[in-house]
């Protein structure tokens, strides 16, 4: 039977595999473009400008985020019991205690945003509130301070650089074809055409593949998220009965956006069932399975 430290420490482990392949998938990216292109300039422009779009959209990711949603400072005169949740689960996981925040949308959800623990924000739905009962707020909190502690934002952020860099480049490449771009060397052989025309396919459909691995990792952070709150509360019993209330609900947020869709515990969209080829294309893994899996962990 697995337990709350084998779930969590596989989860971790995933994660950095798929960060290797994207990686790799980049290194790959670039070795065709040097071979295809005898210019680096145009990387070098590439790299500078995603890194410094993507730094800028880390910085003040957590305010726009809440901007979006339309959330607001929960007061802890009026919100005393998710306040005092929230720093009561903040000194047991050794975090400091995150600015508290309510959405009013009826729809169950909630996110952690924030570029590190000092600068970090908790945001629930008054939805959630009003359906949940203690013992599965606890879950659903715990989730989210496991995202702060487990810097899940860097992680996304680092990934979301890597994203905008294949998608930068692979569109400069596709343009380039259209005007006529590329290496021409009449005397490269057989072999040097095959991998020019490798080197093409990749580049094309490199935005796929690392929109793919892009997605992977938020599910495999979720999945973390899931054992180390289970792992903060020692109940996932509350995380899994409040999964199972988020999915029951099935009606989208008011404020649902594709660019933080992510953050949520559950898609703010509503519950989706994905199966095989589908299930590649979703930014939660199946709440199914994630409550099946914390009600399969023993502390």
């Amino acid at each position: 039977m697995a337990t709350l430290y084998t779930h969590r420490s596989q989860n971790i482990n995933k994660t950095w595999l798929l960060v290797a392949v994207f990686l790799a998938v980049v290194i790959g990216l670039g070795y065709f473009l040097a071979y295809i292109y005898q210019s680096p300039g145009i990387l070098t422009i590439a790299i500078v400008f995603a890194v410094f779009m993507n730094i800028l959209g880390y910085w003040y990711s957590d305010k726009i985020a809440l901007s979006m949603a339309k959330a607001v400072p929960a007061d802890p005169a009026q919100y005393p019991v998710l306040n005092n949740t929230v720093e009561n689960l903040a000194i047991t996981a050794g975090l400091p205690k995150p600015a508290v925040y309510i959405i009013p949308d009826m729809a169950p959800n909630a996110f952690a945003t924030g570029r590190d623990a000092k600068h970090a924000s908790v945001a629930v739905t008054q939805g959630l509130l009003d359906m949940m009962t203690q013992t599965e707020l606890e879950g659903v909190l715990a989730h989210e301070l496991s995202h702060i502690g487990n810097r899940d934002i860097l992680l996304q952020s680092m990934v979301a650089v890597l994203v905008g860099f294949v998608s930068i480049i692979a569109n400069i490449f596709t343009r380039s074809l259209w005007l006529g771009g590329g290496r021409r060397d009449d005397n490269e052989g057989q072999g040097g055409n095959i991998l020019a025309i490798v080197g093409i396919v990749f580049i094309v459909l490199s935005p796929i593949i690392a929109t793919l691995i892009q997605l992977a990792i938020s599910r495999k952070r979720e999945y973390l998220a899931d054992a180390s709150g289970a792992l903060l509360t020692r109940y996932p019993e509350g995380l899994a009965s409040a999964l199972e209330k988020i999915s029951a609900y099935g009606r989208p947020m008011k404020t649902a956006n594709n660019a933080t869709a992510h953050m949520y515990i559950s898609n703010p969209f509503g519950a989706r069932v994905g199966n095989g080829i589908a299930q590649l294309f979703m930014t939660h893994p199946p709440a199914e399975k994630r409550i099946a899996i914390l009600r399969d962990m023993k502390s």
